[in-house]
């Protein structure tokens, strides 16, 4: 290259805008380098999707962890907890990600007390209190009957259904309490997970639950035959769906008893025995919502009756809006045992807040 055009090259290369510097993640407004178990917030720079955003800025997290950990309620942007993995967030807001406690791959038994009904070398039968998560799950990784049980019963679970489920062939809600049935063998587990797969069509088995509903069905009795599927929206809801896109979901009810009337003299709360022909999740306090009498303190599916309780005289009132769970209860569980053959049925009536809500509601000015 001669002199002249040595220095038109120089002089083009010195004319070129500098070179942006290596964009650097967004730097967090409190937390170490990576993501170690704990609480981080991360200041948005450039707006976008949240799961993009979070796997731009975290050290060996996978999408899919972070969409768990988002739907487990781990992330809050500016302070509002999201549980949507795909919601937009925008340049300026601060992103908080708690990052648990790494947990042992299969669970460990606690000190959990159990009010255990009937117990065998075989099966164990529970009264489980609302509030009981029933077997690990995001969010809730210790503190289940599961825990439970393995101290409990010790090495005879071992294997038994699975890790995470060890034993468990049915399940109630966290916030239902009442009667469940768990398999201490795998001769039991097998026998059992029959029956509730069959359930009670063909097999000898009793599930009954009793629930508080807003209101009272036009007919004492009668069967809801929906389709249950995934809320089309709602992530932790379920809804009556076509048979295209649900499962097939039955339930049988009966009114008990019904308790005050409204200006219309129609009745405010009823106590309903709910029989299940199927299984499906939250299938009682779904069927119930669809028939227009949602269980009491339902927080998914009750929520546009809360006005409802201003009819109530005091305390029932009082009772109702301080319900932290559905007030439904499994009252009945009967069965022929899977390994003795012995036909067993279980009765757990209502105690604690729902034995008191059942004595304020039949009580003077109701």
């Amino acid at each position: 290259m001669n002199q002249h055009a040595k220095r038109r090259y120089q002089a083009s290369i010195a004319a070129l805008p500098p070179e942006p510097e290596e964009e650097a993640p967004p730097a967090p407004v409190r937390a170490g380098p990576g993501l170690p178990p704990g609480s981080h917030v991360f200041a948005v720079e450039e707006g976008g999707r949240l799961d993009k955003f979070l796997a731009g800025i975290s050290d060996g997290l996978s999408r899919t962890r972070i969409k768990g950990l988002v739907e487990a309620g781990y992330v809050h942007v500016d302070g509002r907890q999201i549980s949507d993995a795909a919601a937009k967030v925008r340049a300026g807001q601060n992103v908080e990600i708690v990052v648990p406690e790494p947990v042992a791959p299969e669970p460990a038994g606690e000190a959990i007390p159990l009010n255990v009904v009937h117990e065998d070398e075989w099966i164990v039968i529970i009264e489980k209190p609302a509030g009981l998560v029933v077997h690990p799950a995001a969010g809730h990784e210790t503190g289940t009957l599961v825990n439970a049980l393995i101290a409990h019963c010790g090495e005879s679970l071992s294997g038994i259904g699975g890790v995470k489920r060890p034993g468990i062939v049915h399940r109630l809600d966290k916030d239902t309490s009442g009667l469940l049935v768990v398999a201490k063998t795998d001769e039991a587990h097998q026998g059992l997970s029959a029956l509730f797969a069959d359930h009670g069509r063909t097999l000898s088995l009793t599930r009954d639950y009793l629930a508080f509903v807003w209101g009272q069905p036009e007919s004492g009795a009668g069967m809801i035959d929906a389709p249950l599927g995934r809320h089309p929206w709602h992530r932790e809801k379920q809804a009556v769906v076509s048979p295209e896109k649900g499962r097939e979901a039955i339930t049988h009810f009966r009114v008990e008893r019904s308790f005050g009337r409204d200006a219309n003299g129609r009745p405010l709360v009823s106590l309903v025995r709910c029989s299940l022909e199927t299984g499906r999740t939250h299938q009682i306090r779904v069927h119930m919502a669809h028939i227009g009498h949602p269980v009491l303190g339902d927080p998914l599916y009750a929520q546009g009756f809360r006005t409802k309780t201003a009819l109530l005289p005091e305390p029932v009132r009082a009772m109702v809006d301080g319900l932290r769970r559905q007030a439904l209860h499994a009252t009945s569980l009967g069965f022929e045992h899977p390994v003795t053959h012995e036909e067993m049925l279980f009765e757990s009536p209502l105690s604690g807040e729902l034995a008191a809500l059942a004595e304020a509601l039949g009580g003077p000015g109701f």
